[in-house]
């Protein structure tokens, strides 16, 4: 099995920064996609940027240009840098990874989530 540890969680005043970590350790065969997707209260979970492994990245409209997703291939570690952030940015934040492990078939895995909060 595949298991999504996250870090970088916390509280910022709005125009501050973040990073986020999500490091993934288990029985893996292959990652084929890491990334993070978010939830505010009331709301459905969302893509917030995604990175796969053939260096392909997507973002969410709402944070282009000021989010960057980065990934460290041989920590089987992705990391999600978030600069000016805003209120709106205020969800708990996924890691989630689409993977295949050693004994078994490609599957997606979920992180326990970290809260991000930004104070206007």
């Amino acid at each position: 099995q595949v298991q999504l540890v996250e870090s970088g969680g916390g509280l910022v005043q709005a125009g501050g920064s973040l990073r986020l970590s999500c490091a993934a350790s288990g029985s893996i065969l292959h990652i084929h996609t890491m990334g993070w997707y978010r939830q505010a209260p009331g709301k459905q979970r969302e893509l917030v940027a995604t990175f796969t492994s053939g260096s392909s990245t997507n973002y969410a409209d709402s944070v282009k240009g000021r989010f960057t997703i980065s990934s460290d291939n041989a920590k089987n570690t992705v990391y999600l840098q978030m600069n000016s952030l805003k209120p709106e940015d205020t969800a708990v934040y996924y890691c989630y990874a689409r993977a295949i492990p050693f004994l078994g078939a490609v599957n997606d895995y979920w992180g326990q989530g970290t809260q991000v909060t930004v104070s206007s």
